[in-house]
Formats: C-alpha cells, sequence, structure tokens
C-alpha cells in the first residue's frame, strides 16, 4: 500500500495520525497547526499583553522545553511584545534535577532567555533527599508539590515578572480533574481547568498547552530535535497521580478523544452557592506572608512538621491538630523567608486600594 499524503497540504508524506482529528498529516503541517493552536489557545484566552514580563516554569523535561521553544517562536511571529524569562526549581534530587537543571543551561543558551534557578535548600533549608530520608516515600510528593507552586512564586518576585507560564498538558489536567473527583475535592474541582489562575494579591499562572495532548508534545520534540531531559523523578513512582494517569490510559486506548471530553466535562462543573459559602477565606500566612487559607501557609506547617521531626504528623488538617497538642513552636524554628509580591503586582494593589478609596 502506497504511504499516505498529508490530509492538508496534500503533497507530502503524512508521518503522524492526529488523535484530535484523526487526520495523518506531513510534519511541516503538524508544526504549523500544533503552534497555531497554542496561538489560538493564548489568544482566545487573552493571557497576556504588550510588555508583560513571563517567567516559563522550566524543569529541563519535554513539556517545559516544548514550552519555552513555542514561546519563543510565538513571541516573535506573532508579536506579542513579551520579555520571557526562565525560572527553575531546584528540589535537590541527586541523579534527576542535577542532571535536568543541566539542560535547563542548555536551553538559557540556545533560547537566549535569562535563567533564574531557585533551590528548596536555599528557601527551606531542606532538600527533597533529606525530606525523603525522614518521611519516606509515601507522602513526599505532598511536600514537594507545596514547595514548589511555593518556589515558583518566590522565584518570580525575584525576577519582578508579571506571569509564570508552565507546561502542563491536557493529559495532565485531565488526570486532575479524575483526582479530584476520587478525592472529592470540591474546591480543586471548581478551578482545576481553569487556564489562568490569578488573585488578588498573587502572581498570574496560566496553561498555554491546556489543549495539547502530551503525546503530540512528545512528538514536536522529536521531530523537531530539541534538547530536553527524558527522565522520571525517581520519587514519583508511587504518587497518587500515578493511578490516575493509568486510568486515563486505558479510557484513551478505548476512546481517543476522552482526554479533551474529560477536560471539558470538568470546565461544565458549577459549584453550587451553598457550597462556596463553606470554604475557607483565603488570607495570608502570618508567618511567611504567603497566601493561605489558614494562619498558617501549608508550606510553612510542613517545614514545622520536619524542623519538629513530625513531618508525618502535617499532611492532614486532622494530624495537624495532634502537632498542635505537642506545644507551641520554639522560637528558634527555622522560618521560610518573608514573601514579597513583585514590586509590578505591589504598585497595581496599591493603586487598586486608592481608587477604592477615592
Amino acid at each position: 500500500m502506497p504511504p499516505r499524503t498529508c490530509a492538508l497540504c496534500d503533497d507530502a508524506r503524512a508521518i503522524l495520525k492526529r488523535l484530535k482529528t484523526g487526520q495523518q498529516i506531513c510534519k511541516d503541517c503538524f508544526f504549523y497547526v500544533f503552534e497555531t493552536e497554542v496561538h489560538n489557545t493564548i489568544t482566545e484566552a487573552r493571557l497576556f499583553k504588550r510588555g508583560d514580563r513571563v517567567a516559563i516554569g522550566a524543569s529541563g523535561g519535554k513539556d517545559s522545553t516544548v514550552l519555552a521553544h513555542v514561546m519563543k517562536t510565538l513571541n516573535e511571529r506573532y508579536h506579542y511584545g513579551l520579555d520571557l524569562f526562565l525560572l527553575s526549581i531546584d528540589e535537590g534530587i541527586t541523579g534527576y534535577r542535577d542532571d535536568s537543571l543541566e539542560t535547563v543551561k542548555r536551553n538559557q543558551q540556545q533560547y537566549d532567555m535569562p535563567l533564574k534557578i531557585l533551590s528548596y535548600d536555599e528557601l527551606y533549608g531542606w532538600t527533597m533527599d533529606a525530606i525523603v530520608s525522614q518521611v519516606g516515600k509515601k507522602n513526599n510528593c505532598t511536600f514537594c508539590g507545596v514547595f514548589r507552586r511555593q518556589a515558583l512564586d518566590r522565584g518570580a518576585a525575584i525576577l519582578n515578572v508579571d506571569h509564570i507560564v508552565t507546561g502542563h498538558n491536557a493529559d495532565d489536567i485531565a488526570e486532575t480533574v479524575l483526582m479530584n473527583i476520587m478525592r472529592g475535592d470540591i474546591a480543586r474541582l471548581g478551578r482545576c481547568t481553569s487556564i489562568c489562575t490569578q488573585g488578588e494579591d498573587t502572581i498570574k499562572r496560566s496553561k498555554p498547552f491546556k489543549y495539547a495532548y502530551e503525546k503530540e508534545i512528545v512528538m514536536y520534540a522529536y521531530f523537531k530535535k530539541l534538547d530536553y531531559f527524558s527522565t522520571e523523578c525517581i520519587y514519583s513512582p508511587d504518587a497518587y497521580r500515578g493511578h490516575a494517569r493509568v486510568f486515563l490510559k486505558d479510557l484513551e486506548a478505548a476512546r481517543p478523544s476522552a482526554i479533551i471530553d474529560i477536560i471539558h466535562s470538568g470546565e461544565a462543573f458549577e459549584v453550587k452557592e451553598n457550597v462556596k459559602a463553606t470554604q475557607k477565606i483565603q488570607q495570608t500566612c502570618k508567618r511567611c506572608g504567603y497566601m493561605s487559607s489558614n494562619e498558617l501557609c501549608k508550606a510553612c506547617t510542613l517545614l514545622e512538621g520536619l524542623e519538629r521531626g513530625l513531618a508525618n504528623a502535617v499532611v492532614t488538617d486532622r494530624a495537624r491538630k495532634r502537632l498542635d497538642a505537642e506545644g507551641p513552636a520554639p522560637e528558634s524554628l527555622r522560618q521560610i523567608p518573608l514573601f514579597k509580591l513583585p514590586a509590578s503586582l505591589r504598585a497595581k494593589i496599591d493603586s487598586a486600594d486608592v481608587s477604592e478609596s477615592s
């Protein structure tokens, strides 16, 4: 049987079949439609405005490497007028993150973007290797996820950027919808499909790859011969997300559109007003100044548990009460540095406050 020609240009030989559309297309058409779809996602959601300083969360993996490449390409092609930066978090995982950061450093040279690397050790006084040695591999992803989210915001504040973009793809978002359903997490279920998140006192975050399939990101990196790190985190095999991922892959095998269908279902969820009323109001952590729904943010709570040798006692709210029963935290307890918003965002908040008071 002769090779099929591309369904779009009807000239070159088709080299892949898109799960989204079922079309068999050539390499150049694939590059064009992939980049155009990301551009459409950006413009339809109005993610950026000219002059924005944007930090790309860079891990050295396929998603963040392709994101950096595509953001640079689209910024130049469509004249977004963005100042782009690479922001990497060093969790302190020997044999994994130290190797992937070497890839990020090469990406810095390849894409000609300023790079900031911020470490857990620098912020919290703990590396993930040290945390795992104390808590084991059962709850280690809880610590890493909380610490990483705050570290990204702190790195963005150091860079004085307006916006953080991450390489979360359609598969990631569909997995998150499934996880929140299985855990009964109504608060997160109501916002996990949002392409952009920002509170009044937080740095804007968005996911330009919200509708991009993981398989297509891999193919884009492969055909473009991009330089990325492909090893999975050595501490992630037992993560809860892995169960959702296996389930999603089984669904995708039976129904290729399952990933996008789940995202659209998540977008259609609406949290009842009486349920919203029971959710905690956002405030600032009394210890480090970061946003929190409690007096202490999750990062400060986890760090206190580590410092007091009771790390496994702070993973849940019920366990936190047991920690409180041990007595107040000692004054010599290691603390996270006070969080300060980027100057540009502080100025916007101050001007809004002035407008409301006048």
